[in-house]
This record gives C-alpha cells, sequence and structure tokens, in this order.
C-alpha cells in the first residue's frame, strides 16, 4: 500500500471539510449562536491535521485498487470522527455527536435529536451540509476540485462509486465527476427556487434542498416535513426525490437531450415500476382498511414510498400505524433503494434485476443443461464476476443485518425495532418501525448499539467492500 499518497488524499478531505465548516462559523457569527466556539475549535483541529498529512512526502504516486479502498474507508471513517466535532465542542456525547455525523455524511438520517429546531443555526447548516457533502461523496468532490492523481483517481471513483456498474460519462474521471457535480449542483438550486416559491422560508428551502437531492432526510423541524402542511411542498419533494436516486448517468443524458436513451435505461424503467405499484397497492390499502379518501391516499402513500425507497427519510404521515400490509410493502422498497450511480442507499436496483436474470438463469439451467445464456443489463452483457460480486453483496448485506439486528436486541428491545433498525442503517434510510418509527428517534439506544448502528451506516454507504477490506492483514502491507 502506498502510505504517503493515502495520507496526502486523508489530509485533502480533512482540509475540505475544514473549509465546508466556515458557513456554518459565518451564520453562528451573525446569529451569534451557542456554537461559535464549537466551530471554531473544530476548524481549527481539522486544519492542523490536515496541514500535517498534506506535508508528508510522497516518494512515488503509484495508486492501486486496494489504496483506493483504502483511502475512501479511512477518509469516510475520520470525516465521521472530525465532523463530530462541532456537536461533541456544543454538549453531545462522542459517540451521540459521531453516530449523528456519520448519519449525515452516509445520508441515512437516523438522529439522536429531538428537537432539531432549538438547535442554533449554525449546526443546523452543518447538520444539512453533511449529507450534501456526502450525497455525491467527498472523494468525488476532490477528483472534481483537484484532480491531481492521474490514474489513480479512477481506483479512488470506483471504490466510492454506489451501484455494481460504474459508467463513466466522460474521458477523464475528473471531467467526470465535474459533470456529476454540475447536475448536484442544478438540481439543489433548482429544489431551492421551488419550494422558497411554494412558502417555506430561505433557510428552510436550501437545508431541506441539501437533505433531498443528497437522499439524506435530516430536517430543521421537528415534525419534519410535516410541520409546513403543505400539498405544494410535498409535491415538490417528492419529484426531487424521485429524481435523486435515479442514476446520474441517465440525468446526463437528459442534460445533453438524450432524453429517448434515458428512458430506454432498464435500470430506470424497473425503478420507475417498482414505485408505482408500491404507490398504488398501499393507497387502495389505506382506502380499503382506514377509509381514507383516494387523493390522500394517493398522496400519503406517493410521498411514504418515495422517501423510503429514495431512502431519504421524510416523514409527513407516521407510517407506522399504518395496517401491516402497508407497511411490508414499506419494508420492501427500503430494501431495495434507489439506482445505482445514484445518491441513495439500499441493494439498489440494478443489483436486484440482476439477481433475478440471474435466479431465472439458473432455473433454466436445470431444465435445459446444455445451454449458455449470458446475462445483460441495459443491452450490454454482465460479466460473471461482476454477477459473482452482487451474490456476494446481497450475502454480506443479509448477514450484516441479522447480526446488527442481534446486537440491537441486546437493548431489551421488541424484533421489530431491532430489525428495522438494522435494515434502515445499512439501507441508509433513517427512520424504522416501532421504537424508531418516524415520530421517534435513537437516542435511548444503549451507546454498543449506536456503534454498531454507526459503523453498519457506514458500510451501507461504502457498499461493505471498502471497509472490510482493511480487516485483511496483507492491505497494509507496503
Amino acid at each position: 500500500m502506498n502510505r504517503a499518497v493515502v495520507a496526502r488524499v486523508v489530509g485533502l478531505i480533512l482540509g475540505i471539510e475544514a473549509v465546508c465548516m466556515l458557513p456554518s462559523f459565518a451564520i453562528a457569527l451573525i446569529t451569534r449562536g451557542a456554537d461559535i466556539r464549537a466551530f471554531a475549535l473544530s476548524i481549527a483541529l481539522c486544519g492542523v491535521l490536515s496541514v500535517l498529512l498534506t506535508r508528508i512526502k510522497v516518494k512515488s504516486r503509484r495508486f492501486q485498487t486496494r489504496d483506493g479502498f483504502v483511502a475512501v474507508a479511512l477518509c469516510w471513517i475520520l470525516l465521521g470522527l472530525t465532523g463530530s466535532l462541532p456537536y461533541a465542542f456544543y454538549g453531545y456525547s462522542y459517540t451521540d455527536a459521531v453516530f449523528e455525523t456519520v448519519s449525515g455524511f452516509t445520508t441515512t438520517g437516523a438522529t439522536i435529536i429531538a428537537q432539531p429546531s432549538v438547535l442554533p443555526r449554525g449546526l443546523q447548516f452543518w447538520r444539512a451540509l453533511t449529507q450534501w457533502m456526502g450525497g455525491m461523496g467527498v472523494l468525488v468532490m476532490v477528483l472534481a476540485l483537484l484532480p491531481s492523481l492521474g490514474e489513480g483517481s479512477v481506483n479512488l471513483m470506483k471504490a466510492e462509486s454506489p451501484g455494481p456498474i460504474s459508467s463513466k460519462l466522460r474521458p477523464k474521471t475528473s471531467e467526470t465527476a465535474k459533470s456529476l457535480y454540475i447536475i448536484y449542483i442544478l438540481l439543489t438550486l433548482t429544489e431551492t427556487i421551488f419550494l422558497r416559491v411554494a412558502g417555506m422560508p430561505l433557510f428552510d428551502s436550501l437545508t431541506t434542498s441539501f437533505t433531498t437531492i443528497s437522499t439524506g432526510g435530516f430536517s430543521v423541524r421537528d415534525a419534519s416535513i410535516a410541520y409546513y402542511g403543505s400539498e405544494a411542498i410535498n409535491w415538490i419533494i417528492v419529484a426531487f426525490m424521485f429524481l435523486s436516486a435515479v442514476n446520474f448517468g441517465a440525468l446526463f443524458q437528459v442534460q445533453r437531450g438524450q432524453w429517448k436513451d434515458a428512458l430506454k435505461s432498464e435500470e430506470l424503467q424497473s425503478y420507475t415500476l417498482i414505485t408505482l405499484a408500491a404507490v398504488g397497492l398501499i393507497a387502495v390499502d389505506l382506502i380499503h382498511t382506514m377509509g381514507k379518501g383516494v387523493y390522500e391516499s394517493l398522496s400519503q402513500s406517493a410521498f411514504q414510498v418515495v422517501t423510503l425507497m429514495t431512502t431519504t427519510g421524510y416523514a409527513t404521515a407516521d407510517f407506522d400505524v399504518w395496517p401491516y400490509f402497508s407497511k411490508s410493502v414499506l419494508l420492501l422498497v427500503m430494501f431495495v433503494g434507489g439506482c445505482a450511480g445514484s445518491t441513495a442507499g439500499g441493494v439498489k436496483v440494478s443489483r436486484i434485476v440482476i439477481l433475478f436474470k440471474g435466479l431465472k438463469r439458473e432455473l433454466r439451467r436445470i431444465l435445459h443443461t446444455r445451454e449458455v445464456r449470458p446475462l445483460t443489463l441495459e443491452g450490454a452483457r454482465v460479466e460473471e464476476g461482476t454477477v459473482t460480486s452482487v451474490s456476494m453483496f446481497f450475502f454480506a448485506y443479509i448477514v450484516i443485518m441479522i447480526l446488527c439486528a442481534v446486537v440491537v436486541s441486546m437493548d431489551n428491545v421488541d424484533l421489530t425495532t431491532s430489525l428495522s433498525a438494522a435494515l434502515t442503517t445499512i439501507s441508509n434510510v433513517g427512520p424504522g418501525f416501532a421504537l424508531i418509527g418516524p415520530t421517534c428517534n435513537f437516542a435511548f439506544l444503549s451507546d454498543l448499539s449506536k456503534v454498531v448502528l454507526t459503523v453498519t451506516m457506514l458500510l451501507g454507504r461504502l457498499e461493505i467492500m471498502p471497509l472490510l477490506v482493511l480487516l485483511f492483514p496483507s492491505v497494509w502491507k507496503k
């Protein structure tokens, strides 16, 4: 492993984190909040660490695949540990501070803060900004701003990109990163304008856009989006949540006017079909079981299906009191998640499609033993290595989720709470069911459970493998 280059990458990330804290510090100064000292100390510490790491001499710029995976894993771990300093200096325990920060950077949205509205403005802004930074990926930000790693940048992009198949939008990795961020920023600004026109305050509009486009779900209001009581705001957020969970490669095609090519995407079609089916099933269930009106059922169903499938985690209704069938459908969409190459979490639609096609192929092999039929996705052949990788990811996903649920159950909570806590953190969703439902939070859990759930959030955001490779001793050898 090229330790010097990895250390410099980590140093760059910490430097960017310190710079990103400056707007929150400025807001704290303007509002004379109680978080001025917290941000001053945090910026100073992150700045010092950044300087120390970036001053390490680099003898060789060779940057291999394992170096990219290690750099990504270490960056995300240190982002959580240092990004939590504003919360810790403000008064939260360090365990809670790290949980909230990692939940932000991984765009999970699980929180230990019961009343975010009472936080100082600076901390509110930082809480939303961590999700916006983590949505596209902090390493992608580095490649867009400082494309100085040459060929090694491909390994960083590969390690951080969500999904089993990642295609470059541009010939150079730095150009791809810039293209992604241009789309990301345009979506954020557009939603901010729409929300402001719909009547949402400017600060709320900006922070809500940060947490919508990143599919994060943090809100500056205690009642989340339900606080505003506006159908217009709800539908605007539904639209942008849905878009943010679409593969950014398809959005790039739309930006270039290639609508037909984008709409032909097999993953996009599957994602849309699953969403519409879930919305329809729950709406019918709400009408039949709870006696709700047609529009009310469709409105509530659409918002909760989209917010959970895109792993955003907002709330406009307490879906924990819905019928069991509706909750089962919501559980399924939480598991599936959004598209590969998007800001959403979950298993990803492309993996689900590959797994179903793989199952169909195995069944055909039983009937036709000599048949050789390759898997295809988006009109291209899926390599057998990718199929194996998807299967191993799915296996690891289930095992980690079960182990996490077992640890949480040690807090003497019910099975629904422990299982949904594990699922909602590894899928980076946020709210779960029962004791961690949309009207509750994670503050009551023990420190052990919070630490395990924090690690689970990181595993989910980094698609498991970049963190697991750190456990191999051979990774740390030169």
